[in-house]
């Protein structure tokens, strides 16, 4: 038990750079993160157009748009990605 727990602390450091491929797993958390960005830019949004209070609606507005600029981040940061060559490519 001892050792296991050694394993795993051993194997915590930070990952500096992305990995040459993407899993299925790792695809799949990513189509997770746009989607959950995405429905509470949109929930946000639908709230405040429902509020008359202008401090909640500002609230509202300022969190729709903070998951807003969340989800284009990480549509820049991968459309950034796809379009760096990929070396392994140009090497056989």
């Amino acid at each position: 038990m001892q050792q296991q727990q050694q394993n795993l602390n051993q194997n915590t450091t930070p990952m500096m750079e992305p990995p040459p491929i993407v899993t299925v797993k790792d695809s799949l958390y990513i189509t997770d993160m746009l989607s959950w960005n995405l429905l509470a830019a949109k929930k946000a949004h639908f709230f405040a157009n429902q509020v008359q209070d202008p401090e909640i609606k500002a609230a509202l507005n300022k969190a729709g748009a903070m998951h807003q600029a969340h989800y284009q981040k990480i549509l820049k940061h991968l459309n950034t990605q796809q379009n760096q060559p990929n070396p392994s490519k140009f090497t056989q």
